[in-house]
């Protein structure tokens, strides 16, 4: 609800006291149109507890390590990995490549596993248009999940 805010190290004294949500939202709002079984029907895992991390560090890789990093995980057991929310289109790492290379991860570990993996995506631009972009073109590589 309030995300990493309270990672933030200036920080020294956050709390949430308090948190309304409005009527009409709640009355409207019937949850994610996904849950748990749509995420085991796409990875084909039943019978056990998923296992994803968030790629880590989230800045300061390029698109090529990025991709790395997400291969390596999968290929040593991960079923999925994700961006982090900061995670999204920066001078070093632009969105376009890392979508590329860790699209190349996935295929990569499914090959070398025999087992579906996942990675999602992180698609937020400064637009609705360029977020629709952005996920078509996830589509485009094949690549079934965004955020």
């Amino acid at each position: 609800i309030v995300g990493n805010v309270f990672g933030f190290k200036a920080l020294r004294a956050l709390r949430l006291e308090d948190l309304r949500i409005p009527p009409a939202y709640s009355k409207t709002f019937q949850g994610p149109p996904h849950g748990i079984q749509v995420e085991r029907d796409k990875l084909n895992k039943y019978g056990r507890p998923l296992l994803g991390c968030t790629i880590k560090p989230k800045l300061g890789l390029s698109a090529k390590n990025y991709g790395r990093a997400v291969y390596e995980c999968l290929r040593g057991g991960l079923d999925f990995t994700k961006d982090d929310e900061n995670v999204n289109s920066q001078p070093f790492m632009r969105w376009r490549d890392r979508f590329l290379f860790c699209a190349e991860a996935i295929y990569k570990a499914q090959a070398e596993t025999g087992e579906i993996k996942g990675h999602y995506l992180n698609a937020t631009a400064g637009t609705c248009e360029e977020m629709i972009k952005r996920a078509v073109f996830a589509r485009e590589l094949g690549v079934p999940i965004v955020m």
